[in-house]
């Protein structure tokens, strides 16, 4: 018997459920932009709003967000599978709409680090349950496209919230007016997935029924055969915690790096969004690439790329090649992130394809935190370029497992 959703038979296909699919692709968005209201002036605030000069503290926001949004994923997977998409989105925007009025007023640097513990859970669930949806609705077909235009959506609002708020601060100063933004996506994001989004439970179930039956394995085997045991979910795994881990030095340690050199903030602002900005438009081609000629060559070029950009950018002194460096990285991570996502997909079963998603996504985002304490550890040590040159190492170094460990997961048609 085929699962209905409100009294109509489901079908999967891109086509089929388009209306919901781009509903989600706007509410992606506004959780991007969630983040995208902290790119470009969060460590600037750091150090002329509250003083701070040691990098490492200054990183202490992103190690809070790094933590709690990679337990937040996991969590996001398990509860999606068991008690819906819906009520995890919902529950991730109401955590969210704090997060802009406590960077507004907030008098000391404890309820900023507050504040990004908030928008780790919020990013967590809501970015993890919008991937999750959308990879029920298209099917096994379009799951490369699917991510991209996913992962397109939401870092397009990270580069384009950046951009703005960039501007916004240069005119009208560090706080408030940055963050207003951010209030404004988030009642947003919560009115529209109340009212407008719909349960995607029914396509899992519509799916797995074609499929031959097995037994759901267990949460902790999940993790582990994610984590370790299945050698292409682990390469996946690892790569994407490096990834997350050279973004989180390029939110906050980069900003630091370019001021130090004499940019603007307005200049700063555009190198912010340009890397973001390139990586969200690029995903939409290579998303569906990796559908047609597979996921395991656009990840190890794509991570090797950004190795490249990253050492170039320690390298450069000037904004004009640290534009350029950001246009590279972004072109790299838009042939990684997307895959990635559908890599894990190809392999799960759809009934714990979400908390697959969720364990990936959990080593994924602890590259933020682990980011925050290698560079800024580094930083302090030995200054902001040597940093930087060891992420471009990490860097290459996992695409290159990724070219030892990984098969191809992409089904065949």
């Amino acid at each position: 018997m085929s699962a209905t959703t409100r009294g109509q038979p489901v079908r999967l296909g891109l086509q089929a459920n388009l209306g919901q699919f781009a509903l989600l692709v706007g509410v992606n968005g506004l959780v991007g932009g969630m983040v995208g209201q902290e790119r470009s002036v969060l460590p600037l605030l750091a150090t002329d709003v509250f003083g701070l000069t040691g990098v490492t503290a200054i990183l202490t926001y992103l190690l809070a967000f790094g933590v709690t949004k990679a337990g937040a994923n996991l969590l996001a997977g398990a509860l999606a599978d068991r008690f819906g998409r819906k009520p995890v989105l919902v529950a991730g925007w109401l955590i969210g709409l704090p997060v802009p009025l406590l960077l507004i007023w907030a008098p000391a640097w404890s309820w900023v680090v507050a504040a990004n513990v908030l928008l780790g859970l919020n990013q967590g669930l809501t970015w993890s349950t919008t991937v999750i949806m959308k990879i029920d609705l298209v099917g096994p077909s379009r799951r490369g496209l699917a991510m991209g235009l996913n992962e397109a959506a939401g870092y397009g609002a990270v580069a384009l919230t950046a951009l703005a708020t960039g501007a916004i601060a240069e005119q009208a100063g560090l706080r408030p007016a940055p963050f207003l933004l951010g209030l404004a996506y988030a009642g947003l994001g919560l009115g529209v997935s109340v009212l407008l989004v719909r349960e995607t439970s029914p396509h899992v179930e519509h799916e797995q029924a074609m499929r031959p039956l097995v037994d759901r394995p267990t949460w902790r085997d999940i993790l582990v055969r994610t984590t370790l045991r299945e050698p292409s979910l682990s390469a996946a795994c690892q790569a994407g915690l490096v990834n997350n881990l050279n973004d989180g030095m390029a939110w906050g340690l980069l900003p630091l790096y370019y001021a130090s050199a004499g940019l603007s903030i307005g200049q700063i602002g555009v190198l912010a969004a340009a890397y973001p900005a390139v990586w969200a438009v690029g995903q939409i081609g290579t998303g569906a690439l990796s559908d047609r000629i597979g996921r395991k060559p656009l990840i190890v070029v794509g991570m090797l790329l950004q190795a490249a950009a990253i050492a170039v950018i320690a390298v450069g002194s000037s904004f004009a090649v640290w534009l350029l460096a950001a246009l590279v990285l972004g072109l790299g991570t838009a042939l990684v992130y997307p895959t990635l996502i559908a890599a894990i997909a190809d392999v799960a079963e759809p009934t714990w394809r979400g908390a697959a998603v969720g364990v990936y996504r959990l080593w994924r985002d602890l590259g933020f935190a682990i980011g925050a304490i290698v560079v800024g550890l580094i930083a302090d040590a030995a200054g902001i370029a040597s940093a930087i040159w060891v992420v471009a190492a990490l860097t290459a170094a996992s695409g290159v497992i990724v070219l030892i460990r990984m098969r191809e997961t992409r089904p065949i048609p």
